[in-house]
C-alpha cells in the first residue's frame, strides 16, 4: 500500500540547529491548507492501491487547527481509497498537545504522535530554542496515553555540548518511564545556514564533539536494547512489532506522495520534490498547476538509493533482491564492496543478507557511499 506525506510548513519559534523548510509566520495558513488540499486532488491518479500510511511532517503539523485538518482528511477520504488499518501520524511539539487539542484530534483518523521532546532539561530545551518546557515534555505524554493515543513515539537529541553523559541517562530514563513503544534518537547536526551554525562560526558555541556523539550513540543502543526495544533503524527503536510503518516504508521503496511545499515523492521510478517557497508554492496551486520538479532515477539511481536506506535497517541490503532488480553485475560490485567491511567486523553476512554490526552503525553513512555506484564503473 502507498503512502501519502503532508509536509506543514510552519513553525512557532526558529530551533537553532533546524534546516527544514518552515515559515514562522502563520499569516497565510488557510491558504496553505486549501492549496494542500488541491494537490491531493490533483495528484489522485498517481495512487491506484490503497493508501496505508499518512504522515503530517513539517514544519510543525500540530499548529494546525481542528479545521484544518478535517478539511485535508475530508479530501482524502474522498478521493484515495484509506486502508481501514493505516497508520496516520502526526509530528507534534508539547506545547502544542493540551488537553483540548488531544481531545480534538482523537475524534479524527489520526492514531499516532511523534512528538519533539528533545530533552527533559529546560536549560537544553531554551539552548535549542524550543517552544516547550519540560513540564509541557512530560505532561503532553502523559495526555495523550489518557486520551488513548497509545502508538506514540517520541523524540530525543544527543551529542550537544549541555549534554553530560549524566544528563543523556536521564533523558533515556525518564523516556523508559512512560512506556512508549518508539523512540527516535538523533545525533545533532550542524546544518549550513541555520542558527547554530553562525553561532560556531562567530565562536559562540564549541562545536558538535564527534566522541561525544558515539559514546553517547552507544549509551541509548545499550539502553533500549536491554528494556527490550529493538535497533530497526540507524535513528529508530521500537518495541517488537511497533515500527514506524510509514518511515519503514520509505527504506523499503513503498511508493509514497509528496504534498505541501518542500515535499518529495517517490513512485519507484521517479523522484518527485516540491518547490521550498512558500509563495511560489501558493502561487501555482492557486492557478491549479503542480509546484513540482521531476526526477527520473536511472538503474544506478535506484541501486545506489536502496542500498543508502537498507544499510541503515536491522534487515540490511538482501543480496538476493539486488540479483533481482539489478543484476548479476551489482550483485558482484556489492560483495566485492563489502569485503573490507565484514573484514573490519562493522558488516555482518548473514545468511543472504549484509547487516550494519555495532560498531558499523557508527559509520553507516560512510559504508553506504562506498556501495555506491555510477555509470562510470559499469563502463
Amino acid at each position: 500500500m502507498s503512502g501519502i506525506y503532508i509536509h506543514v510548513p510552519f513553525c512557532k519559534k526558529a530551533c537553532s540547529y533546524c534546516d527544514f523548510h518552515f515559515s514562522t509566520s502563520m499569516k497565510y495558513i488557510d491558504e496553505m491548507t486549501a492549496a494542500i488540499c488541491k494537490e491531493l486532488v490533483l495528484k489522485k491518479s498517481r495512487i491506484q492501491d490503497q493508501v496505508g500510511t499518512v504522515y503530517f511532517g513539517g514544519g510543525t503539523p500540530s499548529v494546525l487547527s481542528t479545521r484544518h485538518f478535517q478539511q485535508i482528511f475530508e479530501t482524502i477520504t474522498r478521493h484515495y481509497t484509506v486502508d481501514s488499518a493505516a497508520e496516520i501520524t502526526i509530528e507534534a511539539n508539547p506545547d502544542d498537545l493540551d488537553a483540548r487539542k488531544i481531545s480534538e484530534l482523537r475524534q479524527l483518523p489520526v492514531n499516532r504522535f511523534s512528538i519533539g521532546i528533545q530533552s527533559f532539561f529546560d536549560e537544553d530545551l531554551r539552548w535549542m530554542n524550543r517552544a516547550h518546557n519540560a513540564n509541557e515534555a512530560e505532561d503532553c505524554i502523559k495526555r495523550s496515553q489518557d486520551a488513548g493515543f497509545e502508538n506514540l513515539s517520541i523524540d530525543l537529541i544527543y551529542g550537544y555540548p549541555l549534554l553530560t553523559d549524566s544528563k543523556w541517562l536521564s533523558n533515556i530514563n525518564r523516556a523508559l518511564e512512560f512506556e512508549v513503544p518508539h523512540i527516535s534518537g538523533y545525533s545533532l547536526t550542524v546544518e549550513p545556514r541555520t542558527a547554530l551554525a553562525s553561532a560556531i562560526k562567530r565562536g559562540q558555541q564549541p562545536p558538535v564533539n564527534d566522541e561525544q556523539s558515539a559514546a553517547q550513540f552507544g549509551m541509548l543502543i545499550e539502553k533500549l536494547n536491554a528494556a527490550g526495544f529493538e535497533h530497526y533503524e540507524i535513528s529508530n527503536y521500537s518495541k517488537p512489532g511497533k515500527y514506524a510503518v510509514h518511515n519503514t516504508n520509505y527504506w523499503r521503496g513503498v511508493p509514497y506522495l509528496g504534498i505541501g511545499p518542500s515535499a518529495h515523492g517517490f513512485d519507484g521510478q521517479t523522484r518527485f520534490h516540491n518547490i521550498a517557497n512558500n509563495a511560489a508554492y501558493l502561487s501555482k496551486l492557486q492557478i491549479g498547476e503542480l509546484a513540482e520538479g521531476i526526477e527520473e532515477l536511472n538503474q544506478h539511481d535506484r541501486f545506489n538509493e536502496y542500498v543508502m536506506t537498507a544499510v541503515r535497517t536491522m534487515w540490511g541490503i538482501s543480496l538476493q533482491k539486488i540479483l533481482t532488480e539489478y543484476g548479476k553485475i551489482y550483485l558482484e560490485d556489492t560483495i566485492r564492496n563489502s569485503k573490507i567491511f565484514i573484514e573490519r567486523q562493522w558488516v555482518i553476512r548473514q545468511d543472504e543478507y549484509l547487516i550494519l554490526s555495532a560498531e558499523g552503525k557508527l559509520f553507516a553513512d560512510y559504508i553506504a557511499s562506498e556501495f555506491f555506484l555510477t555509470q562510470e564503473d559499469h563502463q
